[in-house]
């Protein structure tokens, strides 16, 4: 499968919401409210595009279906302006094929390039195996892990993880 990772446009809000909706309301991976509206949504994911060293993109196959989609920005202002964070979603459709790696790596990329100096990951499910084996797989290591501080719908409270990656 040929993917394409560029910048997010208004457009391609349309083809994200359907599984930022199933992603978020399935309460598995993400700290998001699952009763967010999608407007509230919108603003939220869309935003880093409209703020300095911030960016949403998403990743396109060669009949530009939007497969999955990253957005990346500073994880704190001021004094910690240089770290980055980033989120990521992937239709279920598209899982399990290379989506995740190719915007993560793209993100690394823009980092770097950025003149960010590392990367952390705030609130890495613990129990979102498939995530925290392919970032570790792309150079992140747990920083630490913050007890019971995510309630899952079907394992109850579990951990978050705090991933870091430094940049060369």
């Amino acid at each position: 499968m040929t993917v394409q990772i560029r910048n997010a446009t208004d457009a391609d809000w349309a083809a994200i919401w359907p599984f930022f909706h199933e992603i978020v309301t399935a309460r598995e991976t993400y700290t998001y409210d699952p009763h967010v509206s999608e407007e509230d949504a919108r603003a939220m994911w869309m935003s880093p595009m409209d703020f300095p060293l911030g960016r949403t993109t998403v990743a396109v196959d060669a009949d530009g279906t939007v497969l999955g989609t990253a957005n990346m920005y500073p994880n704190r202002p001021g004094p910690g302006a240089h770290v980055s964070s980033a989120s990521f979603m992937v239709d279920g459709k598209a899982r399990g094929k290379g989506v995740g790696r190719l915007l993560c790596e793209d993100m690394i990329e823009w980092a770097g390039r950025s003149g960010f100096r590392s990367i952390q990951f705030n609130a890495v499910v613990e129990t979102n195996e498939p995530a925290v084996h392919l970032w570790q797989s792309l150079g992140f290591r747990i920083a630490g892990t913050v007890p019971e501080a995510f309630d899952h719908p079907r394992l109850g409270y579990v951990g978050l993880h705090v991933m870091y990656r430094p940049l060369p």
